[in-house]
């Protein structure tokens, strides 16, 4: 067992930051951390890793547990912060050799160009951190959170500031790391979700909502069906209140709408029909697929 969190829970003041938070993570699980801003994915990371104490529950991690074998846990994580420090006036390939030093790592020059490679510092390994673009800055952090082969990687918004290009490598190195790692990652970018993990948790307000494979997830929002319509016609929300069977509806613009069924039945005859009765123009009619993006809005709108 990599990971292993036990009814978590931290208290800010007389705010609740985490509330009774239990999860496990294995090794070959890429794990989404996903929540609303404030939603406790920070927080939770920060206590994973030994930088801030929780108030209750236990962490344990590669089998030590973090209240009494903090540093022995953490020689096992590698950590990139969702502010990612560095020092600005150090060169590439000079901080990540600090960084080995610090680890202890055993022909670091090594496993330096070997970091270097894999993160596609190559360019710009002889500059300056300071000079370097946010998304490059953003390698180098990885680099150094992964330069002593952690068994544990946990990367808060690893792809922020990366362009096309270089989203689609970093994704591809996260999915080669997970096959013998625990991978647990934060992001806000729904497309990266299904694209590199295999199992999915969302937090909300400082609870888990949701924890499952990833092709399971539709599975938490099982007995809706959204469709979405274009009449030719203005209409008003009390109006398509009235389809019926619907339970919410949602103006996109002036002609067209959002409209959620309480039930998996495919209820477009019922919006067709409702046209009918009232000589208007439908001009098109689909039905939604559940997508993370629209299952993580559920669960963390309710």
């Amino acid at each position: 067992m990599s990971v292993r969190i036990e009814h978590l829970t931290k208290i800010y003041g007389s705010q609740k930051a985490l509330d009774d938070v239990s999860f496990e993570a294995k090794p070959g699980d890429i794990v989404g951390f996903l929540g609303p801003n404030g939603a406790g994915k920070t927080t939770t990371m920060k206590i994973v890793t030994g930088f801030i104490p929780s108030n209750e529950g236990t962490v344990n991690v590669c089998g030590f547990d973090m209240s009494e074998k903090s540093l022995e846990g953490r020689k096992r994580i590698g950590y990139l912060p969702e502010h990612n420090p560095h020092y600005g006036d150090m060169y590439v390939a000079e901080y990540l050799q600090f960084i080995a030093r610090i680890h202890g790592i055993k022909k670091p020059a090594k496993r330096i160009e070997e970091m270097i490679q894999k993160t596609g510092l190559t360019p710009e390994r002889r500059k300056k951190i300071s000079q370097l673009s946010k998304g490059y800055k953003q390698r180098v952090g990885l680099a150094q959170a992964m330069i002593h082969n952690p068994e544990v990687l946990i990367l808060d918004e690893p792809t922020s500031g990366l362009d096309p290009n270089q989203l689609s490598e970093i994704r591809s190195l996260i999915k080669e790391l997970g096959k013998e790692k625990t991978v647990i990652f934060s992001t806000h970018i729904m497309q990266e979700v299904q694209a590199i993990c295999n199992r999915v948790i969302i937090i909300n307000k400082g609870k888990i909502v949701a924890d499952d494979p990833i092709e399971k997830l539709s599975q938490r929002v099982a007995g809706q069906t959204v469709i979405s319509v274009e009449f030719k016609e203005e209409l008003q929300k009390s109006q398509l209140q009235k389809v019926k069977g619907v339970n919410h509806v949602k103006q996109i613009d002036s002609h067209n709408w959002s409209l959620t069924f309480d039930d998996e039945v495919d209820s477009r005859e019922e919006v067709f029909q409702f046209a009918k009765d009232n000589n208007l123009t439908l001009l098109t009619m689909k039905k939604e697929e559940q997508n993370i993006e629209s299952i993580f809005k559920q669960l963390t709108q309710k």
